[in-house]
């Protein structure tokens, strides 16, 4: 059963929300946090990056950095940049882009639910950056982001957030990037009852996207769990900061490849070899996106392709052996191309659907990369369906917009 409580959040107060309000950590470099920093001082990214606040070059994982992100954190609560609640809550997020609005729940989850795999993932992490996030986490004593949960639509809490974005919300605005973000709190004990009975009564939450930030939260509550003598699992530390999503409001977009090379064929050769396993079909100069399931669109030498997968490719009774992103790997990639592991090779690179295809065709114009190849995406039934069977995705396959806002809400461990 997947526990939830309410919690006392550390926020912004309304009129600096804005200010305060960042991008994740990980979807910007060092030098674009600089720059969307910049003249302001109250900033997030000083304390999610807060090599910032040293010559270009630091090392982000310096200690010095480390411990600038705690002094930071301090002084953004000393000075009234962010201020705790009084009172245990839970919030109502919702994030509208491009006329979409996606609602979640903010919420406390317990970290043993994903230690004993009631939070489920669909992806490996990488122990490194599972590390830097402990120490993010350590060193604040405190969930400074969110992890992005799904969960199967509940009538219950859909009639929460339906009366509840009826209501005057504590922030509504657009951020730089054009997303609407408006929150609403939940101090009403029969609604949070009802929320947390809800949850109590699913068997499972999903990793939609913030897999090493709920690795390194549940590990760091496993820390303190195992070094505090009287410890009763009832502690702040045991919980994590989530937003949880029905899973019906979710979109998952593309997540594209871009290649530098041909692996020693020519362009000829190169198709000759693609369709073994596809149909292809001329598209010209005009850009082709894929429109269904085990379509591909192809980028080379000026031109579009539109390829087909052929029977025998693909497995639809197989979570894993349906994914296009399977079938390229096996049969583009790998077989063709010699890419073998996607996590590490420098040949190739990954282009999320928010930038549209125009950025595969201007980094293969470019002269950058040889070949681009755009996915259809997978849909959070997908996801989900993984997930259940225990499978890992491959790498680089799931791309979700909007991104979760950091600083709206932060979870203190004490």
């Amino acid at each position: 059963m997947a526990n939830v409580k309410p919690f006392c959040g550390i926020r912004p107060p309304k009129n600096l929300v804005e200010k305060v309000a960042s991008k994740p950590y990980d979807v910007l470099s060092s030098e674009e946090a600089r720059d969307e920093a910049a003249g302001n001082e109250m900033s997030l990214y000083h304390i999610i990056k807060p090599e910032i606040d040293f010559p270009a070059g630091t090392d982000e994982h310096a200690p010095c950095v480390y411990d600038k992100a705690v002094e930071n954190f301090t002084h953004f609560k000393q000075a009234g940049w962010l201020v705790q609640d009084t009172e245990e809550k839970y919030y109502i997020y919702a994030q509208t882009m491009d006329g979409r609005t996606q609602y979640g729940i903010v919420v406390a989850a317990n970290v043993n639910d994903y230690l004993e795999g009631r939070i489920k993932k669909h992806e490996l992490t990488r122990r490194e950056k599972e590390t830097d996030r402990m120490r993010h986490i350590q060193v604040n004593n405190a969930n400074i982001e969110p992890v992005f949960l799904a969960f199967p639509t509940n009538v219950v809490l859909e009639d929460i957030i339906a009366t509840t974005a009826k209501c005057e919300p504590e922030y509504d605005f657009v951020s730089e990037d054009a997303i609407g973000h408006t929150l609403w709190t939940i101090s009403d004990k029969a609604t949070i009852d009802a929320i947390t009975t809800a949850f109590d009564a699913m068997p499972y939450l999903y990793i939609a996207d913030g897999h090493h930030r709920t690795a390194a939260a549940a590990h760091v509550g496993e820390e303190k769990a195992q070094a505090d003598p009287n410890h009763n699992g009832a502690e702040e530390y045991n919980y994590l900061l989530a937003v949880c999503f029905p899973q019906s409001h979710l979109k998952v977009m593309d997540y594209n490849r871009v290649v530098k090379d041909l692996n020693g064929y020519t362009d000829e050769e190169f198709l000759a070899k693609v369709g073994e396993h596809f149909t292809i079909e001329d598209k010209g100069a005009e850009v082709y996106k894929p429109e269904a399931l085990h379509t591909f669109a192809l980028y080379l030498s000026g031109k579009w392709y539109k390829l087909t997968a052929k029977e025998g490719t693909y497995d639809d009774n197989d979570p894993i052996g349906v994914l296009d992103v399977t079938i390229s790997s096996d049969y583009i990639l790998r077989d063709i191309l010699g890419i073998t592991d996607l996590r590490t090779d420098k040949r190739i690179d990954f282009v999320g659907g928010i930038r549209g295809l125009g950025e595969l065709k201007r980094r293969v114009d470019s002269g950058e990369m040889k070949v681009a190849l755009a996915l259809y995406p997978v849909t959070m039934q997908q996801i989900i369906d993984i997930a259940d069977s225990g499978n890992i995705m491959p790498p680089k396959a799931t791309w979700f917009e909007p991104k979760l806002r950091s600083g709206l809400i932060i979870h203190s461990l004490d």
